[in-house]
């Protein structure tokens, strides 16, 4: 394994217990999200780059609510989030909320 890829791994570790463990349980793996708690189901992202629209589509197919991403998100994801409830958090700061109707 790469340094860079298990830097990933760690960084995704530490933002799930920060966000789900231990009230909630670490998940990951293959079509899991990284982190349960309560109704969210969350995805941490460690990318060089921002998340953009194909990937919050591709997240929500899964059933992810909730996204952590270190680089931020393109314009083209925040508003899809805004559409579809997706709750997108910057490193500590929560950049769109999830409507609660």
């Amino acid at each position: 394994m790469r340094k860079s890829q298990k830097r990933g791994y760690v960084y995704e570790k530490i933002k799930a217990r920060q966000r789900g463990y231990p009230r909630g349980y670490p998940q990951g793996g293959p079509g899991l999200p990284d982190y349960i708690k309560g109704g969210r189901r969350g995805e941490v992202k460690h990318w060089s780059r921002p998340v953009d629209r194909g990937e919050l589509i591709k997240l929500r197919r899964k059933g992810i609510n909730e996204v952590v991403s270190i680089k931020g998100f393109t314009e083209a994801a925040k508003e899809y989030a805004k559409e579809k409830n997706i709750r997108l958090i910057y490193r500590k700061k929560v950049i769109v909320r999830k409507n609660n109707f």
